[in-house]
This record gives structure tokens, sequence and C-alpha cells, in this order.
């Protein structure tokens, strides 16, 4: 039997999220909108792979784009159930639960609203545990397969007759950076439901319990609150496994919002020997020390806490805040095949000047 998520569930979703989100991962205000929305209308109900018969189809509910304060992006709650729906119409069938890409500070709700309103179940198994730049990275296998996929996008600033609603189909490498363009063109964010696969392909291939996760760090991270930022600190890390690697004022931030709807380049904490370079693509990707040793990797979680324990998103961070970094390494953590696909790494390796794919594809 699934569970039926509640009011105080959407508080811990957010919470967990936020650490999982990486640096990145959406608007904790509009994960709330989302959450909020989803149980006052209805009962959204989380399920386990388990509960679903093979054949029976998963599509992934995602929020696409990097919506800086500098756009003028717009997003409502029914964009999802419309993105949904249009999926629906495109392949015939019903869907029967949803997927995120990845968990956020509004991604880990993704799925709720459409199960409020259309009957959609919210499944328990995310294409990255922890937030990624790239459509790719939480696509569960499916970055280079030829298939024919259907991948929809509903949103946009009405006001300025940015609203766009599309539906594509082709092989997901080809047809991912056409949403991302349309992210673009609707202001920065939008909403999308795409690759609708079999229940059985998800249980090979999915992080399975990755919204269960952020739900039982998010309880964690609320059970503390009153104990004041240390606890909450402990907390998160007590949770999730972590340690923590580095702490110190941001001392330099050179990031900056590219054509593609990336936001690129890098932070650095404290000074001298003891500094630390966070390098940035939409997310934390890799955490160097002063001496250019990597001492964090995706798909490892990499977080960036101020002394209250609030998880600080990129875009939040600016020169002097002290903060301090979580590190989760990857072997405690369900991976995705998307994560071991070493097709999806050039992309953020030309954009970084980095190296990732050495480390994230050891032991995969």
């Amino acid at each position: 039997m699934g569970r039926i998520l509640t009011e105080k569930d959407v508080e811990a979703a957010v919470r967990g999220g936020s650490v999982y989100a990486a640096g990145g991962g959406g608007w904790s205000d509009h994960g709330r909108m989302l959450g909020y929305a989803a149980v006052s209308i209805g009962k959204p109900e989380l399920i386990s792979i388990d509960e679903l018969d093979d054949d029976d189809w998963v599509a992934t509910a995602a929020a696409i784009g990097a919506p800086a304060s500098t756009t003028a992006w717009e997003m409502q709650g029914i964009d999802y159930v419309k993105a949904v729906q249009l999926l629906q119409d495109a392949l015939g069938e019903k869907v029967s639960a949803l997927m995120i890409g990845q968990n956020g500070k509004s991604s880990t709700l993704n799925g709720w609203l459409p199960s409020a309103i259309l009957g959609t179940k919210v499944l328990d198994a995310v294409g990255d545990v922890r937030a990624h730049p790239t459509g790719d990275m939480g696509s569960i296998g499916m970055a280079n397969s030829p298939e024919q996929m259907i991948q929809t996008a509903v949103g946009g600033n009405r006001s300025e007759n940015r609203y766009i609603e599309l539906v594509v189909r082709g092989a997901t490498a080809k047809v991912s950076p056409v949403l991302r363009t349309a992210s673009d063109m609707s202001g920065g964010f939008i909403a999308s439901c795409r690759n609708p696969l079999h229940a059985s392909y998800v249980r090979q291939n999915a992080a399975l319990g990755g919204i269960s996760l952020a739900l039982k760090l998010g309880e964690a991270i609320i059970e503390a609150d009153k104990k004041g930022g240390h606890a909450i600190i402990d907390a998160i890390v007590k949770t999730t496994g972590g340690t923590i690697i580095g702490e110190g004022h941001v001392t330099d931030k050179s990031v900056v919002y590219t054509k593609e709807a990336f936001d690129v380049g890098t932070i650095t904490l404290g000074s001298g020997d003891s500094a630390v370079k966070l390098h940035v693509m939409n997310e934390y990707m890799a955490v160097d020390d002063a001496g250019g040793k990597r001492l964090a990797t995706f798909p490892d979680i990499i977080a960036t806490l101020s002394p209250d324990g609030e998880p600080m998103s990129v875009g939040q961070l600016e020169v002097g805040m002290p903060v301090f970094l979580l590190h989760v390494p990857k072997t405690i953590i369900p991976l995705s095949s998307s994560v071991k696909d070493p097709s999806v790494y050039p992309i953020c390796e030309k954009a970084l000047g980095i190296s990732i794919a050495d480390y994230a594809l050891k032991g995969a």
C-alpha cells in the first residue's frame, strides 16, 4: 500500500530536497506551492516500484532551466498537470506513475499535483538522488538511445506572451535541447513530462527510493529546527552519512548565465592553503582543494550550508558569506544507470574544463 502524502510531508520534501539540490534545484517557494496545492486539492500517493505491473507506463516529471533572478520566469502548478496530459494524449495510453529526474528545492514535488488531479502515482524513484545540469543525467540510461521518445513542455511568462506548449518526438539526445531552448524562450523555467517507459525498465535503471531519502532528511532537519543551526547541520550530516569537508567565507564567485540556459563558473571558499574551489554548472559538480586535488565529484552530493543549516543555492551565495561544505560520497546513495553512462559527461567537462567522468564512472 502506498503512502498518502500530506501537509506535513510538503515541508519535509522541500527541506530535504534543498540539500540534494546540490546548489541548484529550483526554488523552495515553488516547491511549497506545488506541494500545498496538491495536498489541498487531492490525495497524492507515493508508491514503490513493487506496486506497479511491469508494463505500466512511468514518465518523468521535470522542470527545465536555470531560473536565475535575472530571468522573467513564470511557472504555475497547472503547467505540470498540462504537461502530463499532453504526454498521455501523444502516447494514447494512461501514465500510471510519475518519477522525477532529480531531487531539489522544488523538483522533489514535481509529481505531486498531477497525482492529486489526474490520479497518477508519485513513484519513489529518481533519475538522480541529487540535482544535475542536463536532462540526460536524469534520463535513466536513455541519453544515447535511438528509441523515439515523447517529451512535452508547458509554461512561460504569460504577461510577456512567452507561454509555450510543446510536444516533441525523437531520440532523447536530439529532443532534450529543444526543451531547453523552449525553457529559455519561456523565461528560463518550464514544466515538462517526458520519456514514458515501462515500469520493468524503471526498476532496473532508476535510483529507487530517492524521494523517501529526501523526506527522511527533511524530517530530521525539521526535528532539529528548534535546536538551531549546529543541530541542523549535525542532523544533515548524520542522516545523509556525509561529512563537512570544508568551511569558510566565500572569497570569489565567478558564475555566468550562458545562452544554453546554464549557470557556469566557480566559487571559492576560504583563502590560501585552506581554500577550496567549487565547480558550478547550475549545481556543484566538483570540489578541488588549494593544491588542485579533487575532494568531491558528481554524482557525489555536494552542498553548501549556511551557519543556520540552510542549504544555499549558487544564486544565493555572495562574497563574504560563511559557508559549510557538505560531501556525501556516491558509494552510499542509490545510483541510476544515467550517472554511469559515459555519454552524459562530455557536455559538462567541456563547459567546466575539468574531468568528471574519470571519477563518476569508477566502479560503475
